[in-house]
């Protein structure tokens, strides 16, 4: 059963700007009594009108939607400035990261609203109410009016957050807590609000039993029924008879544990004995779950509602306290207490399933070796950065110097490749280039019987081949053919493995010049 918190912020444009402008001037905030008559102004169409007033201005008679030219008639001494809609929706934006502290599950409504789905996260503070006056009396601190409400689906939580009387709607009781709120709660364009006035429906009970078809007809004409379907699909949806699907800004993690502060942290060694806890606490919930963490994310709120985040990857699941707290190291200096962090939340944000290891007997040495190189490739990527260490990874080419490719060292599991092909035979080692050497063959096209390479001759005892590469002609528009290469496993009398090609074809076979002889690789 989801719980659906609808967080309205009446005066967000307002209270956001003036946030803004106290903060730049480093100034307290004035006690509303002696604020000024303050408005931001909007254009529609060339024209310009009131887009947010304060309770000063609307004292005064000023109103929301009111065209500037009246209300500077009705008040000459109104303060304007522009509004701000990408700011505020910027402001919005990192307040809706702010309330990750009450639950992971948050989405933005509309231009001064939010979504929190707090199923299975209220009793963390205490119940519902506790939850609500959390929200609010923290954002009061901020001079920041909201308005919740509390229901089974978002249309009931947001009729109650803007009309309801009584913030929290009972499990299963959306029925009863806003039969009695008025129409405008089914979040309904302004001419189907109206229309509905008309008809003499005021409150949203009245619809409940009224005729669906009977509605239809009293709204008349086919744009006028197209309101009528748009009320009721409002209504389906606030009573949780149709599905209105919100989702999270974020993906919710798989696992996640939080700690609040008896007293804000503002010390590293605070932060780093509140991250022990959260860590073992979040290991023990990995652990039950048999799965390990390949990323975890630690949020930290501080005390002026500001937010900072730090975050680590793994190459393997890790359910490891310890381990995940020396990769946590290297980046907690990050982390500026400010005045002071009041919560922190660890989350895990990815997992992989991590079953029981045979840690003993014969693999307990392979175990280690293997533990040990993931430890140091997440040292080594949480230091540096993840996308600067690196391991080859096999590719799926022809040719075999480009048979691989360099990938983040902590995402290697992902190739699908491999360098194994089950055929042929490849050196363990390949030069960096192929190196040209000089030749001497029974046959033109047979295998050499003598080679110079880097000064050194060498008499071959062995030879197996040849494998014929061609170029990747599919890949590469106008690759000359003439670039054929016939690869030769030899063993020279001291008994060194080489691997080494000729390249073209014979004159005599259509060839323009002789083909040549390299170095590519060495075996043992």
């Amino acid at each position: 059963m989801r719980r659906i918190v609808s967080l309205w912020l009446p005066d967000w444009p307002i209270e956001r700007f003036n946030r803004a402008r106290r903060r730049a001037a480093s100034r307290p905030a004035p006690r509303p009594a002696d604020a000024p008559a303050f408005a931001l102004v909007g254009t529609d169409r060339g024209a310009l009108f009131l887009a947010a007033v304060n309770a000063a201005a609307r004292r005064q008679g000023l109103r929301v939607g009111q065209p500037l030219a009246d209300a500077r008639a009705i008040y000459p001494a109104l303060i304007t400035k522009p509004l701000e809609p990408e700011a505020d929706a910027v402001a919005l934006g990192k307040l809706a990261d702010w309330c990750a502290r009450y639950t992971p599950w948050v989405n933005i409504d509309g231009e001064d609203g939010l979504w929190l789905d707090i199923a299975g996260c209220a009793h963390l503070f205490g119940d519902e109410a506790a939850l609500l006056d959390d929200i609010t009396n923290r954002l009061k601190t901020f001079s920041i009016t909201s308005r919740t409400g509390i229901a089974d689906t978002p249309g009931a939580a947001w009729a109650i957050a803007r009309f309801g009387s009584e913030r929290i709607a009972p499990v299963g009781g959306v029925r009863q807590a806003i039969a009695d709120l008025p129409v405008e709660g089914l979040r309904l364009p302004k001419e189907a609000s109206l229309l509905l006035h008309r008809l003499g429906l005021e409150r949203i009970g009245q619809l409940y039993d009224l005729p669906r078809a009977s509605l239809a007809r009293r709204f008349g004409a086919e744009d006028k029924g197209r309101l009528s379907d748009a009320a009721l699909d409002r209504l389906d949806q606030a009573l949780g008879v149709k599905s209105e699907p919100v989702s999270p800004l974020q993906p919710a993690p798989a696992y996640r544990t939080h700690l609040r502060m008896a007293e804000p942290l503002i010390t590293l060694e605070g932060i780093e004995i509140a991250l022990q806890h959260l860590l073992d606490a979040l290991c023990d919930q990995l652990g039950k779950g048999h799965q390990g963490a390949r990323g975890v994310r630690l949020m930290a709120f501080r005390t002026d509602g500001t937010t900072v985040s730090v975050e680590i990857a793994t190459g393997r699941g890790v359910r490891d306290a310890e381990r995940l707290k020396r990769l946590f190291a290297e980046r907690l200096d990050g982390i500026d207490p400010g005045f002071g962090i009041e919560m922190m939340v660890l989350n895990a944000d990815k997992v992989e399933e991590m079953p029981p290891e045979q840690s003993a007997l014969d693999s307990g040495a392979a175990t280690k070796n293997r533990e040990a190189i993931g430890h140091l490739v997440d040292r080594l990527s949480t230091r540096l950065g993840p996308n600067r260490v690196y391991r080859l990874a096999a590719e799926e080419r022809h040719i075999p110097e480009r048979a691989e490719r360099c990938i983040p060292a902590q995402k290697a599991e992902a190739r699908a490749a491999s360098w194994d092909s089950g055929k042929v035979q490849r050196p363990p080692r390949l030069l960096l280039r192929p190196e040209a050497i000089e030749v001497i063959a029974e046959v033109p096209e047979g295998p050499p019987i003598r080679f110079v390479w880097r000064h050194g001759a060498h008499r071959v005892t062995h030879a197996a081949g040849p494998e014929r590469i061609a170029p990747e002609w599919w890949l590469e528009e106008g690759a000359d053919m003439g670039r054929i290469r016939d690869y030769y496993r030899v063993e020279s009398e001291t008994g060194q493995g080489f691997w080494l090609y000729r390249e073209g074809l014979y004159p005599e076979w259509g060839a323009r010049a002789a083909p040549r002889w390299f170095m590519h690789g060495l075996f043992g």
